[in-house]
């Protein structure tokens, strides 16, 4: 899971002065100028390219949220919501079931987490006659989504074997568990300044994952932990996919029942890189959400999601995720526009893509297996949110100690 540059230049300089954050949840993530500007002798080429988008971006009028949503106080508004959630998530299974021999198995595990969701929102909304007509919609896409995980193997087999071994207990069923608390995260955790994203490398991440899962070919053994792999899945300054690369391994770690040495800082872990997911999520917001910072943006928010931090479900950041999906293919990713910048920024993160995300898969529509997989495991967990937790503050999920039921 890998993809968008971040707006970093050389370490403790920015491309343009890091913006504030806006919203009324604010004081969740921190926000304000970190670092300083970067010089024009300490700029690359690609650092003046982003930078004059993001300028662009900064000058271009945007809407402010809160959004045109409904307030989810209400039983009204909650259905409401939960409706626009469902319709999207219903093209995106659309969009899997019609391309499953293509999808790759990033885009499988997107779906695999929303299958958990699903089962989620499904034992909350049980006994509440008013959500039936809705429980129903949620109990039919689980069954549609059931048959169509389990064939994907078929055709993950085929094209990418040994990627499916070592990843194959992400897509198993009941391998993503839902949070079983709740937090926020700490503005007080946020680096003052982010490496730049050139230093992430996927192919020593995967290693990493590999050995903490127990799929290398030589090491069967889970919980694994080298040297090596413990200075990279803890370097502090990461930004990007560096950083969510940073949450997924301690989840997977989680996920896996791993509790001794490092494992046993899990929580800590979490909570310092998920502050700087917001914190970056909240920049992404401030330059009005460009392409590039889309498919990382939907990332942080669905691994913090599932991390268990509730202030990552914002209904303006719900709102924007349902407008990037294409409406007649039901997917995720480079948006239909014949903006002249836009178009460039969207040829220059394709190549980022294919230089960090080695098994990414863009269809030649403009979807992306990744950035849809991204958006219907970020959209599961607000329609989760949703069910768990009376709404409030313009945000989906609560501060609230662990459900009864241990989910």
């Amino acid at each position: 899971m890998s993809g968008a540059g971040q707006t970093t230049g050389r370490p403790g300089c920015w491309v343009s002065p890091a913006p504030e954050g806006e919203g009324e949840e604010e004081e969740v993530g921190g926000g304000g100028s970190r670092g300083r500007v970067c010089s024009p002798s300490e700029q690359t080429p690609a650092m003046a390219s982003l930078g004059l988008l993001l300028l662009l971006l900064l000058l271009a009028p945007r809407p402010l949220w809160p959004s045109s949503l409904p307030p989810p106080d209400t039983p009204e508004g909650k259905a409401t919501i939960a409706g626009f959630i469902l319709s999207a998530l219903e093209r995106a299974t659309s969009f899997l079931q019609e391309r499953l021999p293509e999808v790759n198995l990033d885009g499988v595990v997107g779906f695999r987490v929303l299958e958990g969701q699903l089962q989620g929102v499904q034992e909350k909304w049980a006994w509440d006659p008013l959500l039936q007509p809705l429980n129903l919609r949620v109990r039919k896409l689980a069954a549609r989504l059931a048959p169509l995980l389990h064939r994907s193997i078929f055709y993950l087999r085929l094209s990418d074997p040994e990627y499916l071994r070592e990843f194959q207990p992400t897509i198993q069923p009941g391998f993503w568990k839902l949070p079983q608390a709740w937090t926020r995260t700490n503005a007080s955790m946020v680096y003052p300044t982010f490496q730049p994203e050139d230093s992430f490398s996927e192919e020593y991440s995967d290693l990493c994952l590999v050995q903490l899962l127990g799929t290398g070919a030589d090491d069967r053994q889970p919980c694994r932990l080298s040297d090596f792999c413990r200075t990279l899945m803890t370097r502090p300054g990461c930004s990007g996919y560096c950083l969510s690369h940073q949450l997924l391994f301690f989840l997977l770690a989680r996920m896996k029942g791993c509790m001794e040495g490092l494992f046993r800082q899990t929580q800590l872990y979490m909570n310092l890189f998920c502050a700087n997911m917001m914190d970056l999520n909240q920049r992404a917001e401030a330059i009005g959400y460009a392409y590039s910072t889309q498919d990382i943006f939907m990332e942080n928010i669905m691994l913090c999601g599932i991390a268990g931090f509730s202030d990552f479900y914002k209904l303006r950041w719900l709102e924007v995720i349902l407008a990037w999906q294409k409406p007649r293919e039901g997917c995720f990713g480079t948006p239909d526009a014949e903006d002249e910048e836009l178009l460039r920024a969207v040829e220059h993160q394709q190549h980022f893509l294919t230089r960090v995300k080695r098994r990414e898969k863009q269809f030649t529509d403009g979807c992306s297996s990744h950035n849809t997989a991204m958006a219907v495991a970020a959209l599961g967990g607000f329609l989760y949110a949703l069910a768990e937790y009376p709404p409030g503050n313009g945000q989906l999920g609560r501060s609230m100690p662990a459900p009864p039921n241990g989910h």
